[in-house]
């Protein structure tokens, strides 16, 4: 039996994860709220609602609202704002004198005030163990530090990506969908690193926007490094063009015939080996640009 809520989306981080709330009024998108998130009470931007919702098909928990923003709120608000902006470049003067190999992101104070969050990046792990002492004797209140890999700094960051555009992360991309080097071989792009990473030193997120497209686009197309057989021999597939939609063949006397992808779909001719679905593990890697 479906389980069926009024749902909304909120937003505590910009582009950050959204959490699920129910509330009894009406809200609309752009609207701040107070909800509890995982690290304590924080305020929140409507997304998007209300949206009827199975709950249990979306596999999703919803929480109440506590309530929308008062007057009062508003204030609390805008001074934690100002004095997270003060925290974060206390806190970075210390990580300096520390000489902590951490990059810092951000300082958030709960809206309650019961604790004050740190999000950093480094390459590593980190002993900031001194580093919390001293930010708690400084700010009399519970420090947390939150270490986030380099996408999510990138998010919290900003930059220009190379189609010259906000990087997605920080327009639109909320959850960071798994990338790998097949979904750039799909699209018969060279494998350099320095086209197809982006900003974050990962494989650009925009490579699997169009995976599923290429997918549909070589159903019943043998990939590069097929066995077919055409005209009664035995061939080796060389390339197959999603754009020209030619497949190229060679024989094993060295002739090679360029074959319209028409052909393929209508004669059906026998694919003896085809290796157009050939798994990740099998596909060479280049370390320093693999998403892990």
């Amino acid at each position: 039996m479906a389980l069926i809520a009024k749902v909304y989306a909120v937003e505590f981080l910009p582009f950050g994860k959204l959490h699920y709330f129910s509330y009894e009024g009406e809200l609309k998108p752009g609207d701040h709220v107070l909800g509890m998130s995982f690290f304590g009470l924080e305020a929140g931007v409507v997304v998007w609602g209300p949206r009827e919702i199975d709950i249990e098909e979306k596999d999703i928990e919803v929480k109440g609202l506590l309530r929308t923003f008062t007057p009062d709120d508003y204030i609390q608000y805008e001074k934690n704002l100002r004095d997270s902006d003060e925290a974060f470049h206390i806190c970075k003067t210390k990580i300096r004198a520390l000489g902590l190999p951490m990059k810092l992101l951000k300082a958030l104070y709960m809206f309650d005030r019961t604790k004050l969050l740190f999000y950093f990046s480094a390459d590593g792990r980190v002993d900031f163990r001194e580093l919390v002492k001293e930010l708690a004797h400084a700010f009399k209140i519970r420090i947390e530090l939150r270490q986030v890999g380099v996408r999510d700094e990138l998010k919290f960051i900003g930059g220009l990506g190379m189609c010259g555009q906000i990087v997605c992360c920080r327009r639109f991309l909320r959850d960071f969908e798994a990338v790998t080097l097949k979904d750039a071989k799909k699209q018969q792009l060279m494998i350099n690193p320095s086209k197809i990473s982006g900003q974050c030193r990962r494989l650009l997120c925009c490579l699997q926007y169009e995976t599923h497209t290429y997918d549909d686009m070589m159903k019943g197309i043998p990939g590069q490094g097929s066995i077919v057989e055409f005209e009664n021999k035995v061939c080796k597939v060389l390339n197959s063009n999603v754009f020209t939609k030619i497949v190229t063949v060679q024989n094993d006397s060295g002739q090679t015939e360029m074959i319209p992808f028409e052909f393929f779909l209508t004669k059906k001719p026998r694919i003896l080996i085809d290796v157009s679905n050939v798994e990740e593990d099998n596909l060479e890697v280049l370390p320093d640009i693999e998403d892990n």
